[in-house]
């Protein structure tokens, strides 16, 4: 039985960073800026501490300054907004990310929303929403970005091709769907709340799971020759007791006999994403100091 082409997101990441390197390294021999990212992390939370850790070794990596904030648990909400002011305010900060979730006496959206638009590299903040849903010039968030970017490489264009967004978060299957849209094809949003979802998604030829149930969309859910982004990253008990392991909200094992290609997990969406912050963060600085910037996607 043929067997889905795997997307590799490790691959696709790496020269995606190649490619960002060059332009940073260009951008300081012209006697440009060295664009700054600012990551804030709030708590001890371990998963948020890895991730943290490797966005700002993947930015010193490409040549970009790095600004890392640890900060405890018990920071007053008001103190967390006086940072992200200062940053807002520093001409070598080109890019804040504050990582979520934040402790539950914060309130995230407020801190979001104090980003500066133009510094918000996570694309969340309500004027980059807006600006994607009209088709404006927008911080777009990185994950939805390299979802896409995956997409474009493997199918080209994605004219008239038919889509499903399994989630309609604002991270990212609300953002999915107006990319999607903004590249012509016929986009439906499914969730919990959808009739025959799986038929639904035997219908499309693009299948974007962002759900975050552990292989529920089902091998017999996929469209002979589809093509399937996987966001979902679970951890779940493995065969040997006392461990876990990381699946996707597909089932990979059965998608990929039907599949045309099929992103894995680990390594598809989740290096895309950091791969993405980094663009976004050269973006921002290109925009800040009115040079002009090439999109990857």
């Amino acid at each position: 039985m043929t067997q889905a082409k795997i997307l590799d997101g490790n691959a696709v990441a790496a020269d995606v960073r190649t490619l960002l390197t060059e332009r940073v390294t260009a951008l300081r021999e012209s006697g440009g800026p060295i664009p700054g990212l600012a990551v804030v992390l709030v708590g001890d939370d371990p998963a948020s501490q890895v991730y943290v850790r490797n966005k700002n070794r993947r930015a010193q990596e490409v040549g970009m300054a790095s600004f890392e904030y640890l900060l405890p648990a018990s920071t007053a909400e008001l103190e967390l907004l006086a940072l992200v002011e200062r940053l807002n305010l520093d001409r070598a900060v080109h890019g804040i990310l504050v990582q979520l979730p934040l402790p539950k006496h914060i309130d995230a959206q407020k801190v979001l929303e104090s980003i500066h638009p133009a510094k918000d590299v996570d694309g969340f903040h309500p004027f980059n929403v807006g600006r994607l849903v009209t088709g404006g010039k927008a911080q777009i968030p990185c994950t939805p970005l390299g979802c896409l970017l995956m997409l474009k490489r493997h199918l080209g264009s994605l004219a008239g091709q038919r889509a499903i967004v399994l989630g309609r978060s604002t991270i990212v299957g609300k953002p999915m769907a107006q990319l999607l849209l903004r590249e012509s094809a016929t986009v439906t949003i499914a969730h919990s709340k959808t009739r025959d979802l799986a038929g639904e998604c035997r219908r499309a030829d693009i299948v974007v799971a962002a759900v975050g149930q552990p292989e529920m969309v089902r091998g017999d859910w996929i469209r002979p020759g589809a093509t399937v982004i996987d966001v979902g990253i679970n951890r779940v008990p493995a065969a040997e007791a006392g461990k876990t392991r990381l699946v996707g909200d597909v089932a990979f094992d059965e998608a990929v006999a039907v599949a045309g290609a099929i992103t894995p997990v680990p390594g598809g969406v989740g290096p895309m994403t950091i791969a993405m912050l980094l663009h976004n963060a050269l973006e921002a600085c290109c925009r800040q100091h009115d040079l002009p910037f090439e999109d990857l996607v």
